[in-house]
């Protein structure tokens, strides 16, 4: 079946929503924060892990399986679901984003991109057919659309004919789409224009995708520019299907995004943090490296029901990353990852009960408290 959305219930006050994704694998609750298993896994952690600080859906990524080890082994195998170990839902990006990141702006053509492999310097050619293909073979729940994400600044003559460009591509992968099992989104573009972002949303509308993603932002743009990106696109979106906004996975840009109506978030953000001794915290993040910690035998957060929190101190986990142990950066990822997937749940029950404004001003008063950090 296509994926379908369920609104329960919006804030009385602001446009933050509650709602339901019904997948093939399961129905998850919205808002929601997708963890990034990127070369189908997500680093260092096994999916008993995942479920057990209650992941809905989780990420791969096409550009990466498609060159190691193929999408091709991936079917033999069963699919990605059955290849990762992993029963929940899968949502896999169109590769675009890494594609873009290789490419030069003359190797951008209308029927595809032209880069060289990050592995081996291959020279690979990627089309919105073969990213569709590619992801209809991985036989994830949820495929992109292949776009192109402009840097950011551009002038809004390049970004008109990328906008163009990826309308052409997102047509061109609809066709191209043959697993009736997965659905399909589209992508919005169109930098800080706001006549852009509102002609790329209602064209991207007219294709009647299975839901909507908001691209193009956390791309060096500064935090208010990038809540306009979202406010530009946003009125033209469905309101029965989900929204998606690409790349984010900082606290305070997904209340700013809950707020405005967005429904999904991903990010590298939690295990990138925990790969360099980071913990997220009500009150902001903390770096296990700091001496303090070295005789701290306090969880790193009181009322956390991580696993990490439950069995071992702050003293303990800093001994591990100073020694160069592996296990400290896993229980780091295990506790980031779960403070965003809790601070979603916290977040729809705001929602039920109308302050999810009330609950915003308290978490942003307690992770912006510079006072209790420095203590």
């Amino acid at each position: 079946m296509k994926i379908k959305y369920e609104l329960l219930h919006q804030d009385e006050h602001c446009k933050a929503r509650h709602g339901l994704l019904h997948t093939n694998h399961g129905t998850v609750e919205t808002p929601m924060f997708m963890p990034v298993g990127t070369q189908a896994t997500v680093k260092t952690m096994n999916p008993e892990e995942l479920i057990d600080i209650n992941s809905g859906v989780i990420l791969a990524n096409t550009y990466h399986l498609w060159l190691r080890p193929g999408q091709d082994l991936i079917e033999r195998a069963g699919g990605l679901h059955k290849f990762m170990n992993w029963q929940g839902p899968i949502l896999t990006d169109s590769g675009g984003f890494q594609v873009f990141s290789l490419a030069r702006k003359k190797d951008i053509v209308e029927e595809g991109v032209t880069f060289k492999s990050h592995i081996n310097g291959e020279r690979l050619f990627l089309t919105p057919e073969l990213s569709i293909e590619i992801q209809n073979k991985l036989d994830s729940d949820i495929a992109m659309s292949f776009d192109e994400c402009p840097p950011y600044p551009v002038t809004h003559e390049y970004m008109k004919n990328s906008i163009e460009r990826t309308l052409r591509w997102a047509r061109r992968g609809k066709d191209a789409h043959q697993n009736e099992r997965q659905s399909l989104f589209g992508i919005v573009q169109g930098g800080e224009f706001p006549d852009l972002r509102k002609y790329s949303a209602q064209e991207t509308v007219k294709m009647n995708f299975d839901g909507y993603s908001i691209g193009g932002v956390s791309v060096g743009e500064d935090r208010e520019t990038k809540y306009r990106m979202v406010d530009y696109a946003i009125p033209y979106l469905p309101e029965d299907k989900p929204r998606y906004l690409m790349g984010v996975g900082e606290p305070l840009d997904l209340l700013e995004g809950i707020e405005r109506g967005i429904d999904m978030f991903d990010c590298v953000l939690p295990t990138r943090l925990a790969r360099h001794a980071n913990a997220s915290t009500r009150h902001g993040k903390i770096n296990l490296k700091n001496a303090k910690y070295r005789e701290d035998f306090t969880p790193l957060e009181h009322d956390c029901d991580c696993y990490a929190c439950k069995h071992y101190t702050k003293a303990y986990i800093r001994h591990l990353i100073i020694a160069g142990e592996v296990l400290g950066g896993r229980l780091l990822s295990i506790h980031n990852l779960r403070f965003l997937i809790r601070m979603t749940e916290e977040i729809r029950k705001a929602i039920d009960e109308n302050r999810f404004l009330e609950y915003k001003e308290q978490f942003v008063a307690n992770y912006t408290n510079r006072d209790f950090k420095d203590r």
